[in-house]
């Protein structure tokens, strides 16, 4: 099945966020070199992780570049030295989300309702297993309200924010095989897509909270008439 939506999102995600507790291989010929690019790799991932929870808790505003050095347990200098200024760490963060943030509707003969399950089920395997995932749900969702990014990121943004309108076309063709029920499709889209970002903000919020089956936010779609 041809779809791409957090799938990628998450795999660079995840990979930056394991990295903190990944053993350093030691491939002959690497040497010093690879040990330093690990420790590199690691530690921009810890700054991400740290900085990706201050932002979510207290905002972008109340969060200081101090805050998330010492979430980070590193110096302020040493920080600056992945990162020019807290505007770049939250720019590179929403980067991230944005050009992951990504659906394949070239879904040709595939049933829309299959695809839409599908991604419901991808998102919630990966809230239930990466509380980091369901964090980002809440960064970009933030991201949305501040008037101080740059164009380029408000381009992303607006982009990543498309997901509802693309879905309309392969809810109507649902409709048409009569698998998704009768409505305005975007109305549908609306309700289908928001259920997930407000179940996946919450466990954000609320790490020990249970993730809903994924029949449960596609009964929102389905025509159950057509059993």
């Amino acid at each position: 099945m041809k779809f791409l939506l957090f799938r990628h999102f998450v795999g660079i995600f995840v990979i930056l966020l394991n990295n903190i507790s990944m053993k350093i291989l030691l491939i002959k010929g690497w040497g010093e070199m690879s040990i330093r690019h690990e420790q590199k790799e690691q530690r921009r991932a810890l700054i991400l992780q740290s900085a990706l929870d201050l932002f979510i808790r207290k905002g972008y505003g109340e969060t200081k570049v101090a805050d998330i050095a010492k979430a980070a347990n590193m110096s302020m200098g040493l920080l600056f030295h992945y990162f020019d200024s807290k505007e770049k760490l939250y720019e590179e963060l929403i980067r991230i989300g944005c050009e992951r943030l990504k659906m394949d509707f070239n879904f040709m003969n595939e049933s829309p309702l299959a695809i839409f399950t599908a991604a419901a089920a991808d998102l919630f395997n990966m809230i239930s297993t990466n509380p980091s995932a369901a964090k980002m749900f809440v960064l970009m969702e933030n991201a949305q309200h501040l008037d101080s990014l740059s164009e380029d990121l408000k381009e992303m943004l607006m982009e990543a924010d498309k997901l509802i309108k693309k879905s309309i076309p392969l809810i109507k063709k649902g409709q048409l095989l009569g698998e998704i029920k009768q409505g305005n499709a975007e109305a549908l889209a609306v309700a289908f897509w928001c259920s997930i970002q407000g179940i996946a903000q919450y466990i954000a919020l609320h790490p020990e909270t249970p993730c809903p089956n994924t029949m449960w936010v596609i009964s929102i779609l389905e025509n159950r008439e057509a059993d």
